[in-house]
């Protein structure tokens, strides 16, 4: 969302710098400092959040200066006589694209504190006089602050559906690509390698059926219900569609990745689910440490798994390897992953 933001936010800082010329005789040039202030800020902001380990605090920080800038233009052109009080709602209109509920009631409280601060504290005795010049700016920041986050949370809601796979509550094809992005950058920044397991239920057209497909549906879900709660908290898990998936792993090589893929074997194999015995079948990728080439690994990946169901099903096949035989249940538990890229 910040990158949505970027262009816009460049663009109202025009506005505001165009109106400010134009007014420049009456209000002063002068008032071009604070907002040239603000704007450094989110550049200072924007050329380390990539990369920084709490980005949030970096924009709360960046967002913090533009509010303190307005309030000083505010104080010194007249306080609650300035016509620039308005533009202290301006940055609230942002918050909910940034952060959460309690975000947007704290920015709203700290844009509401500095509206006062600014009248108040400069001209108390008009602002007594006049109290509506007050009220009716704090309501204005209030219902701005309402609406815009009415129309994130309606935002959020949809760019959900649009990546949560309906049935197994799993990340779908539409989640995979922004992810794979997202994982590009983070490898040439780590250098680590990224794991692919690629999985498919084995005679599925059988259990629907023979079954249903109800007890299909059930199967899928109990199935993903699996995969998710076998992996660390940063992998991630996708539904391909059918009764195919895929399972992300940042920090993995393909050794680790095929130990992961046999645990997942040997949990789904070890239950019924729905009632019916399961079996799923593996193949497994991993990218070169520096660089993550998403198209190739999961071919890689896929390639392995048909050279899975070729061998009889029920097993897990490495991209380059002859063979690979199931690890030993102390490998497994003795086996960890160790995060190295963060979700």
């Amino acid at each position: 969302m910040e990158q949505r933001l970027k262009p816009l936010r460049a663009k109202s800082f025009a506005v505001l710098a165009i109106a400010l010329l134009l007014c420049g005789p009456w209000v002063g040039w002068w008032t071009l400092i604070p907002l040239a202030i603000a704007g450094g800020m989110f550049l200072v902001t924007d050329r380390g959040l990539q990369t920084s380990a709490h980005p949030e605090y970096r924009m709360a920080v960046a967002w913090l200066s533009s509010e303190l800038a307005i309030a000083v233009s505010v104080a010194l052109t007249g306080g609650p006589r300035s016509a620039a009080v308005s533009w202290l709602v301006l940055p609230v209109v942002t918050l909910a694209a940034r952060f959460n509920v309690r975000g947007v009631i704290a920015g709203t409280s700290v844009a509401a504190i500095l509206i006062l601060a600014s009248s108040l504290g400069v001209h108390p005795a008009y602002v007594i006089a006049s109290p509506q010049e007050v009220v009716f700016r704090l309501a204005l920041l209030g219902a701005v602050a309402l609406l815009s986050l009415a129309l994130m949370q309606s935002d959020l809601q949809h760019r959900t559906e649009s990546i949560i796979d309906p049935l197994t509550s799993m990340l779908n094809r539409n989640a995979l690509r922004v992810r794979v992005e997202e994982l590009r950058h983070q490898a040439l920044f780590v250098q680590q390698p990224i794991g692919l397991i690629v999985a498919d239920l084995d005679h599925f057209k059988e259990v629907n059926d023979t079954h249903g497909h109800a007890t299909g549906d059930s199967v899928l879900r109990d199935i993903a219900y699996c995969l998710r709660k076998r992996l660390r908290a940063f992998d991630l898990a996708y539904r391909l569609g059918g009764e195919e998936f895929l399972v992300l792993l940042p920090g993995a090589d393909a050794h680790q990745a095929a130990i992961l893929a046999e645990d997942l074997r040997q949990t789904i194999s070890g239950s019924h689910h729905s009632g019916l015995p399961v079996t799923m079948s593996f193949g497994v990728s991993a990218s070169q440490p520096s660089s993550f080439d998403y198209d190739r690994a999961f071919e890689a990946a896929d390639h392995a798994l048909y050279a899975a169901k070729a061998a009889g099903r029920n097993c897990v096949r490495v991209d380059g390897a002859a063979d690979v035989s199931s690890p030993p249940l102390e490998q497994l538990q003795s086996t960890r992953l160790e995060p190295a890229l963060t979700s």
